[in-house]
């Protein structure tokens, strides 16, 4: 965590980018020339993958294909530089609000809306005073970072999902869902990769295997329900997940 001005800040820090716009491409390189000193004896191999490039490696002159098998994993390793700094996920907390910030987009979240702030394993999750979610997002960040840094500024860190104890596990036709919730969570049991619906009082993701769901209600005088949180496994008092039943 890193002081500007009022604001604490919260990223992977110089140390991050180094070894991603170094490393990677080092590491690459490297892997490339060992490739390519043994790629005849690897194209004899049939149950390597990749025998084409290996074959066309070993049909060049050394000094051309050890220039072209290092080259191109070194590239490789810059591509995968790129993506990852774009990828970080930069937090600026101050008294007022969080921003989070990822691939050129800003989003922030005002302190009056966040009833509740912890780590759900590797994502950072802002709650309304309701439990509905307004924020998930998934980081490398350290968990300790980012507590000193909302506590520093006086937001209500929690160590762990204060309503665990109310998720129940999804079975279809289960009483007490929200109405069209069977359809969405059965839709997203179904996917074979995860995606994200959220909107305010409503998260639902969709993940292999068994499903906890948590409803958030609207409050006031009428009752209801404004929406529910969904989860692959139920969140337990460490911060890390509870092991599902068979």
């Amino acid at each position: 965590m890193r002081a500007e001005g009022h604001a604490s800040v919260v990223d992977g820090g110089v140390g991050e980018l180094v070894l991603m716009w170094a490393g990677f491409p080092l590491l690459g390189a490297g892997l490339g020339a060992a490739l390519t000193v043994v790629s005849g004896w690897l194209a004899d191999l049939p149950w390597v993958p990749f025998q084409g490039w290996f074959e066309l490696l070993a049909g060049l002159p050394e000094r051309p294909a050890l220039a072209g098998g290092t080259a191109l994993p070194a590239l490789a390793g810059l591509l995968v530089a790129y993506v990852g700094t774009r990828e970080r996920l930069t937090v600026t907390v101050d008294r007022t609000a969080v921003r989070l910030h990822r691939d050129g987009h800003a989003r922030d979240v005002a302190r009056a809306s966040v009833g509740t702030v912890f780590v759900d394993g590797r994502a950072l999750v802002l709650l309304d005073s309701d439990g509905a979610e307004l924020a998930r997002e998934k980081s490398d960040l350290s968990g300790d970072r980012l507590r000193a840094a909302f506590t520093a500024q006086g937001w209500p860190w929690q160590e762990a999902d204060p309503h665990r104890d109310a998720y129940r596990r999804w079975v279809e036709g289960l009483p007490g869902l929200p109405a069209g919730a069977d359809a969405l969570l059965r839709a997203r049991q179904r996917a074979s990769t995860r995606t994200a619906a959220t909107t305010r009082g409503t998260c639902a993701g969709n993940w292999p295997g068994s499903a906890w769901w948590y409803a958030t209600p609207t409050g006031g005088s009428t009752g209801g329900w404004s929406g529910f949180r969904f989860a692959r496994r139920k969140p337990v008092t460490d911060g890390s997940v509870a092991v599902e039943e068979p």
